[in-house]
């Protein structure tokens, strides 16, 4: 993914333009808090050098410089100042934060996606069809020895909402250029509701420690357009992958002899 400097050298699209309604916020965010970090540092910095210009010791001078025990106006100004400024950064946090976590709005596509070790299921849940991921502990090079990695599709231009789940240990949903992530807790729902708005095709892994080969926890995303993500909805239910796979802990999956998850429910999650 290019980057710049404008963009605080975060993934951008091509031209610059943003891949999904929420990152043009994240950006937003991201440049302004190492603008303000920035804008300290010159002036501790500039601080510090004058110090040392201005008060070095100079030949004659006694073996040191007078003591003092209280200056209150600069004591106020070191206390006062930073909390001002951790204040400003935590508003403009938690409402960033906020608005990127809201899932209040309808979704137009729901999407289950499973973290597992060390691959990834996902459940189209509006078409009840699945993708499911081989297990890097069967599949060493996580699909980079030819076997694919799973591929997540999302439509263009639509609200897609994913409700994470884990099948074992603690997982992390990412995909870098969308500059969010979320954890996947073993026994708890987390949903994250993201916009694509550039067609392509995207890297996404898991961001969190999960054993041997956590590394190799990999999938990619496809953003395609509407008539695309429907002909791979039918390609999945041609290939008889038809229902919900199971979101119970279980870390025995049952495989077959192509190496694909046997599905263990075909209830809907």
């Amino acid at each position: 993914m290019p980057s710049s400097a404008s963009s605080g050298w975060l993934p951008q699209g091509v031209n610059g333009q943003q891949v999904t309604t929420e990152t043009e916020r994240i950006t937003s965010l991201w440049v302004g808090i190492w603008i303000a970090a920035m804008a300290v540092g010159l002036l501790v910095w500039g601080l510090t050098f004058w110090c040392m210009a201005v008060y070095k010791r100079k030949k004659g001078d006694p073996e040191l410089p007078p003591q003092l025990r209280y200056n209150i106006p600069i004591e106020l100004l070191y206390t006062v100042v930073p909390v001002l400024m951790v204040a400003v950064i935590f508003f403009y946090t938690a409402r960033d934060e906020a608005a990127i976590m809201d899932t209040s709005a309808k979704p137009d596509v729901t999407i289950n996606v499973v973290g597992k070790q060390w691959s990834w299921d996902f459940n189209y849940v509006d078409s009840n069809v699945y993708e499911t991921g081989v297990h890097s502990e069967l599949n060493p090079k996580g699909g980079i020895d030819g076997t694919p990695q799973p591929v997540l599709y999302m439509p263009i231009n639509k609200r897609v909402e994913f409700v994470l789940n884990a099948r074992d240990v603690i997982h992390s949903f990412w995909v870098p250029a969308f500059l969010v992530k979320l954890d996947m807790i073993p026994g708890r729902t987390n949903k994250l509701q993201i916009t694509p708005t550039q067609l392509g095709e995207y890297q996404g892994k898991c961001a969190e420690l999960c054993g041997a080969y956590h590394s190799q926890m990999l999938f990619k995303v496809k953003v395609v357009t509407q008539a695309e993500y429907d002909a791979h909805m039918a390609e999945l239910k041609a290939m008889g992958q038809v229902g919900q796979l199971d979101n119970t802990l279980n870390r025995e999956p049952v495989y077959g002899p192509d190496l694909k998850m046997i599905p263990t429910s075909t209830g809907s999650n």
